[in-house]
This record gives structure tokens, sequence and C-alpha cells, in this order.
């Protein structure tokens, strides 16, 4: 729908504006922005000093359709999504079956585009299968629409297949996701090894296993070409390597999740489930190295690696429970509430890291609201503040350890190419509360 939106205060460090602002959209377009655009003849929202930025953009998210939808479906996911204020997300490959042909990656989007709320841009398979054994039709998968590529969760192992996967996803333009973990050192852990698994007898996944693989893929792509993208990092020696990547010129980037930036291993004890994840939560001085490479930049992208999981499964013992936390729902105020809020990082960097650097390594539409661009935004409410109450989110998966915290800066408008996806917590299609909701905004002309 074509809407002016007034009294808000931009946030958008594509441009380098920040500021009191107001954006006329028509035809699913940002037309202008301005701090005054004079006389419309469109709708008008008044904000009230709410934040606008560009729409969230999640790199790692777990979709599980097809073959998971007992977790989660590509509706509801994308529901989560822009419950959250993202307006667009990448899905991992390792569905059923994974994401290695064009007719998985058509099924996915027609999925997406039924859904009609975030933007859905499939990531495929690196190997055959997720085997490790040989290439992808890498090729094919580009012309079907994918945007990257990962064998997530099933990282490559043989370093001259991955060299070569990296080598042709250069030739193409796309960059190669990498979940950096040496299998071969993991035997079955499950949680970081330290003074917790020490007091709960459990077995252990070392910070080595994950930095063997953060170096020997650095090292690859320093001979290779195009990009490689380092998943969900953990530790404070992946991030000394990564510094010393970036000092010698590897092309990379990495991601942090808001669960690694604010959770400890000790979020685990008394066998707390919902708190078991791959990789693990570290020590505090691990911890303390991520948020800081955050801060200095070092680190590019947060991203939640959304790994949404069926109640039941997580209700077991913590040694047969899977891995993941659902984060969609609570990335933004989490981070809101204890980076911005307490000025460890500005807005700006938030948002960078949340939308406009993830734009620009996927190659796709978003992360900026210049005057031409799509019209993918998020309103934030600074002062509305809310407990995580996991059975009220959107996602089918529960599974967060957040459960009970109180968060500030909430997403209140979420719009994808010009049209309401969420409006004050209800989502467009899976809220009989929507429509009557977006009516009653619009007749005040104000969120």
């Amino acid at each position: 729908m074509d809407l002016l939106l007034r009294g808000g205060i931009l946030c958008d460090p594509s441009s380098n504006r920040n500021g009191p602002v107001e954006v006329l959209i028509r035809n699913g377009i940002v037309e202008g922005m301005a701090p005054s655009l004079g006389a419309v003849d469109v709708p008008v929202l008044e904000l009230g000093g709410k934040f606008v930025l560009p729409g969230l953009i999640d790199m790692h998210v777990h979709l599980r359709e097809p073959g998971g939808e007992k977790k989660e479906t590509i509706a509801t996911g994308c529901a989560a999504a822009v419950a959250g204020g993202f307006t667009a997300v990448a899905c991992m490959p390792n569905t059923t079956p994974p994401v290695d042909s064009k007719e998985t990656v058509s099924y996915i989007r027609q999925r997406a585009d039924r859904a009609d709320l975030a933007r859905v841009y499939p990531i495929g398979a690196l190997t055959v299968g997720l085997q490790g054994k040989e290439l992808s039709a890498m090729t094919e998968l580009a012309a079907a629409g994918v945007k990257g590529f990962s064998d997530d969760g099933r990282p490559v192992s043989d370093s001259a297949l991955m060299l070569r996967a990296l080598q042709f996803a250069g030739g193409l333009g796309l960059p190669v996701l990498s979940h950096c973990e040496d299998l071969s050192l993991v035997a079955g852990g499950v949680i970081h090894r330290g003074p917790t698994a020490n007091r709960l007898g459990l077995p252990v996944i070392s910070a080595t296993s994950e930095a063997v693989a953060v170096i020997r893929d650095l090292l690859l792509q320093f001979e290779g070409r195009g990009h490689l993208h380092l998943a969900h990092l953990s530790s404070r020696l992946s991030v000394s390597l990564l510094h010393w990547a970036k000092e010698t010129g590897v092309n990379c980037s990495a991601e942090v999740t808001p669960h690694h930036l604010l959770l400890t291993e000790a979020a685990i004890d008394d066998y707390h489930t919902a708190a078991k994840m791959n990789p693990p939560l570290r020590d505090e001085g691990d911890r303390a190295a991520l948020r800081e490479a955050v801060r200095s930049g070092l680190i590019d992208v947060i991203a939640t690696d959304h790994a949404p999981h069926h109640a039941a499964e997580k209700e077991r013992d913590l040694i047969s429970a899977p891995f993941g936390v659902s984060g969609l729902e609570t990335a933004f105020p989490l981070l809101f509430s204890r980076f911005v809020e307490t000025e460890f990082i500005s807005l700006s960097r938030l948002v960078t890291c949340l939308s406009t650097t993830p734009a620009r390594i996927l190659g796709v539409p978003g992360g900026t609201l210049a005057p031409g661009s799509i019209a993918d935004l998020v309103v934030i409410d600074p002062g509305a503040e809310r407990k995580v109450a996991k059975e009220r989110l959107y996602t089918k998966g529960r599974n967060t350890p957040f459960d009970g915290w109180q968060l500030r800066g909430l997403p209140v408008l979420t719009v994808v190419g010009g049209d309401i996806k969420m409006c004050r917590g209800e989502v467009k299609g899976m809220s009989d509360a929507f429509n009557p909701t977006v009516e009653t905004m619009l007749k005040e002309g104000r969120l």
C-alpha cells in the first residue's frame, strides 16, 4: 500500500543518515525520504518518535521445510521473522531432501510466496546430499536462485573438495557459508569444555574443534577466490584467527549469534536443554572476545541461527536432546536492551550487523532506505517492554533460553515491499486480530 511514515527517527547506516524523517512509500518502493516531505495524497501514519530502520536480514535460519514440518514450516518461520522485524531470511540447506536441486529451491520459493510474509533466500548445498563427497550442481542452483552455498551442520572435511567449492562459488559470485567444526574432534560432545561440563559430567566440545576448521577454511580461501563467510563463531581463539585473516587480506566475513553474545556455559546448568546449541555456549572470556569483535567491526554480522525443535525433542535428557535455539522473535530486542541501551554499541552498528552487511554479503535487495530502494523496513518502539513468553511465539519451536527475560525496543511495524506484514505484534495471515489492528491504526493515523 502507499503510505507516508511521519515523525520517525531514521537510522540507516547505508547512507549514514540519522535523525527525524518522513518516508514516502509508493508501489512498494521508497519514493522519498527527508526530514519533511510536505503534503502528500496517501495515508499518513504518525510514528511519535519511534525508530525507522531498514528491514532486518537474517543470514542463517533453519525453516525445516521440506521434511521437518513438525519443527517449523516456511510459513511459521516467516511469521516469526516479521514478528521480530526481519523482512528477509536466508534458509540453510539441511532439509529433507537437502537443497541440492533446482526442484527443492523452487519448492521453497513457492512456499515462501504462498506465505507472503518475509522474503526467503535459499542457501544451496555445497555437496550432493550434504555428504561431502562431490560438489552439488552449483551452477544449476545459482540459476534457480540460491544466494550462497553451505553444508551447514555437516562441514566438508575433504580440504581439496572445499577448495574447489570456494573457487566454483567465487566464479558464480556467491558466498560460501561455512559451519566451522572438525567433527573428528567432537566425539559426541554436548557442552563446552569447562566447569559446567565437569560438574555435570557431560562429554565436551572444545573450542579447538571450531578453530581447526576456521584456520583450514581461511587458508583455503587465501588460495581460492570469492567470499568465505564463517558461521556462528563462538570462541576467542576463532576471533584471533579471524583477525589474522583480515589483516592478511583474506576475503572473508563472520557472524555471531545473540545467544553467544549474551550467555555462557553457565546457562546450561541444571541440564537446561534450551541452552544446548552447536557451537556450544562457552566461557566468559569467549563471550567478551565476541562482544568486542562486534563492537570493533571485526565480526561483520549478527545472525540468529534460528533452529526450532518440537517441544518433546527438547524435553529429552541433555545427551539426546537436539542442538538449537529459536531466535528470530527475540534477537533485536535482546540486543537493543543489552547493547544499545547500555551504550556498548550504537544503534547504527547494530543495524549494520543485522541489515546492511547481510544484504551486501548475500547480494540481495534491502539493507537501505535510500530513495528508489525496496520498501522493506521495521519500526521499533524503544520504550515498549515485554517479557519473553515462549508460549506466545509464532515459531513452532519454543526452545528459547530467554524465556522470562524482560526486553525493550520492540518491533511494532514490519513492512515488506510496501505491504504491512506485522502490526503491533499481530502477523498477517497468522492472527485474527491483524486486520482490525491495521484498520484501527490507519484510521487513527498513528502507530
